[in-house]
C-alpha cells in the first residue's frame, strides 16, 4: 500500500509541475486502498493515463500493476507516445519512436 501512495504521488509531482506558461487543462484521478486512475492534460500538448491495482493482495507476493500512457510534443514538433505496464516484470514501454530488441 506505501508503495502504491509513493508511486502515484511521484508521479503525479513529475507531471504537475508544468512551466509557467503550460496550463493544466484536466486533472482527473481516483485513488483507493487497492487501485488508482489518473488522467492528467495540459496546454503544451503533454498527455498522461494510468490505472493500477494490486495484485495478490495481502500475500507475501503482493505488488502493483500498472497500465498507461503518456504523450508530449518534443522540440521537433513531433508528438510522441509511450503506452506501458509496469508490474512484477518491471517497466515495459512500448512506442514507435523506441527501440525494438532483436528476436532471440
Amino acid at each position: 500500500m506505501k508503495f502504491l501512495i509513493a508511486f502515484v504521488a511521484l508521479f503525479a509531482l513529475a507531471f504537475a509541475a508544468p512551466s509557467a506558461d503550460v496550463e493544466v487543462l484536466r486533472s482527473d484521478s481516483d485513488v483507493g486502498p487497492e487501485g488508482f486512475n489518473y488522467v492528467l492534460e495540459t496546454s503544451d500538448g503533454t498527455k498522461a493515463q494510468a490505472e493500477g491495482h494490486l495484485n495478490n493482495i495481502g500475500s507475501e507476493n503482493e505488488a502493483i500493476a500498472v497500465k498507461g500512457s503518456y504523450s508530449f510534443v518534443a522540440d521537433d514538433g513531433q508528438t510522441y507516445t509511450v503506452n506501458y505496464i509496469a508490474d512484477e516484470n518491471g517497466f515495459q514501454p512500448s512506442g514507435a519512436h523506441l527501440p525494438v530488441a532483436p528476436l532471440a
